[in-house]
């Protein structure tokens, strides 16, 4: 890894400068080919009921399609993340799009078997993967060298994008799935032609991370010290409660009234799955607001809605009323929007050009662990009832923000020397894109002598 280094800081300026066709606009292109990922993956979660009554199989049986995603999307991460680092942020994200609409496919083919379900969404898991490592990463590089915004806002961009996915698509298909002919097959369309459509914008849009075939496509992160017990002691910990939160409102918490509303459950939990999205999106300005890198503010504001929320959802269950359970949903998605947002801005504040890719996607990994949630809270249920679930998840949740709240407040971030001076991660990142080795250079000293 020394001598990768020292081969990239002495590469010619020209061969890491800015493309000359990299905009302040040329991010959207990316955020909706992320957009039109998190759309496939997502679309899935108000069809869970239609599942139940049309195939007729349990509820444990559905959750664990869910969870099957996250099974595949681990490995597509993991992998994803440091092709794009080796190869390009196009080369893994434009396939990415190709794979999840074959995933969508592969999902229309359910009532001639259920084991369809299970392999539509382990590919959807896959290419979600890729998509989200490499996407995040190249829309945060795009940003910072394409319109000199800091890279909090790249992370806040690529959540958007990838959030907007994730409430328009589940909306779209619930409302297919309520009343369009065979909605078993209907249901999957728009996205297969969302991602057709999102396609050669993504192809067309510059390329920020040239391909160096000699680059080692797996290693541990480089980091400094501090940044490596920051990242292990509180964005670990926390990354869990990204999708942990959402996927307890998008998949868990509709079911709880699935009787109560009849026929129009499926409707209803369409539509609460796109609000609890769109809160993760509206709570952005929140957001940026309690953002302090050296205080424990976003963090223990985002896992205190987390709280709230899942304190909610345990009232919901003992009263099974509708509005009840809609509100913890809103709730636990403004607390997955600032649980994402904080994470990826940890990750792009302790990581360079060279590892951007492989650091995020270990985060997502981790974050994505969350999808089993409602597997193991349904699994739960013959040992416990809904409400005491829920209280104890909440308890875990408490748990987690005393720890990384404590953890923030004892060990403020820092600027190390290797990005550079304040602001420092925009810094770092323009060094890398631009081709001025002055930050770039400071990096790759300062990580060789931390050996």
């Amino acid at each position: 890894m020394t001598d990768q280094t020292t081969r990239v800081d002495r590469e010619p300026p020209a061969s890491r400068a800015r493309p000359p066709a990299a905009g302040g606009r040329a991010w959207l292109a990316i955020a909706l080919g992320v957009a039109a990922v998190g759309w496939g993956a997502n679309q899935f979660a108000p069809l869970l009921l239609m599942y139940r009554s049309e195939l007729g199989v349990s509820t444990a049986t559905v959750q664990a399609t869910y969870a099957l995603y996250a099974i595949g999307l681990i490995p597509g991460l993991l992998l994803g993340g440091p092709l794009s680092d080796r190869y390009g942020r196009r080369r893994m994200l434009a396939p990415a799009l190709g794979v999840s609409a074959l995933a969508s496919g592969l999902l229309m083919l359910a009532d001639s078997g259920l084991a369809w379900l299970f392999v539509g969404r382990l590919v959807a898991g896959v290419a979600s993967g890729a998509a989200f490592s490499a996407g995040t990463a190249w829309i945060k590089e795009l940003t910072v060298h394409g319109s000199g915004q800091d890279a909090h806002v790249g992370a806040r961009r690529a959540t958007i994008g990838m959030t907007t996915g994730f409430a328009v698509g589940p909306l779209v298909a619930g409302l297919l799935a309520q009343w369009a002919p065979r909605p078993i097959v209907t249901s999957y369309v728009p996205h297969v032609l969302l991602a057709l459509v999102a396609l050669p914008l993504v192809l067309r849009a510059p390329e920020t991370r040239q391909a160096e075939a000699d680059t080692v496509l797996w290693a541990r992160p480089r980091l400094s010290r501090e940044s490596g017990r920051r990242f292990r002691l509180v964005v670990v910990p926390l990354a869990p409660w990204v999708f942990g939160a959402s996927s307890i409102a998008l998949a868990y918490l509709p079911g709880l009234v699935r009787e109560e509303l009849g026929d129009d459950a499926l409707l209803f939990s369409a539509v609460v799955t796109a609000l609890t999205m769109v809160a993760g999106i509206l709570v952005q300005p929140l957001a940026r607001r309690v953002s302090r890198p050296d205080k424990p503010y976003l963090i223990a504001t985002a896992l205190g809605i987390v709280v709230v929320g899942l304190v909610l959802g345990a009232i919901a269950a003992a009263d099974a009323r509708w509005w009840l359970v809609a509100a913890a949903a809103l709730v636990l998605g403004a607390g997955y929007g600032c649980c994402l947002v904080y994470g990826l801005m940890e990750v792009q504040r302790m990581a360079g050009p060279e590892n951007l890719g492989r650091l995020t996607a270990i985060f997502q990994a981790i974050a994505y662990l969350g999808f089993g949630a409602p597997y193991l809270l349904a699994v739960a249920e013959h040992a416990l009832s809904v409400s005491a679930l829920l209280v104890l998840t909440a308890s875990l949740a408490v748990l987690t923000l005393a720890w990384t709240t404590y953890r923030v407040a004892r060990e403020p971030a820092r600027a190390p020397e290797s990005q550079g001076s304040a602001p420092p991660a925009p810094e770092a990142v323009r060094a890398g894109a631009d081709g001025s080795r002055g930050a770039h250079g400071a990096r790759g000293r300062a990580d060789r002598g931390r050996g």
